[in-house]
């Protein structure tokens, strides 16, 4: 339950950065709200997930997700490069995060 837990949390992430982009500098009400809302839900899942899990890890988890999930929601809705070697490397970073998730420790 807590990796469901840090995977809400990282595509909450990856919905405020979404939104803070769509903001305009926090001039557009409505995506400065979701932008605040999916940073609360964000934070909150992540702290529940790192009540059983290493910090380090549900951290690093969190943070891999927001980053490739917001890269993919560039490429596809804001028109961003998706040449060889940006995709070269957000593979590289999947596979960190999914190595971080097999072989992590229990904190108890």
């Amino acid at each position: 339950m807590n990796w469901i837990l840090l995977i809400i949390a990282g595509l909450f992430e990856v919905g405020f950065t979404t939104c803070l982009k769509l903001s305009n500098n926090f001039s557009n009400l409505k995506w400065t709200s979701g932008f605040l809302i999916s940073v609360l839900l964000s934070f909150y899942f992540l702290n529940k997930a790192t009540e059983t899990l290493p910090l380090g890890t549900a951290y690093a988890v969190w943070t891999g997700i927001g980053a490739v999930g917001t890269v993919i929601v560039g490429i596809i809705y804001f028109n961003e490069p998706a040449n060889f070697w940006r995709m070269f490397f957000i593979a590289t970073l999947i596979a960190s995060i999914l190595g971080l998730k097999f072989f992590a420790g229990s904190s108890h």
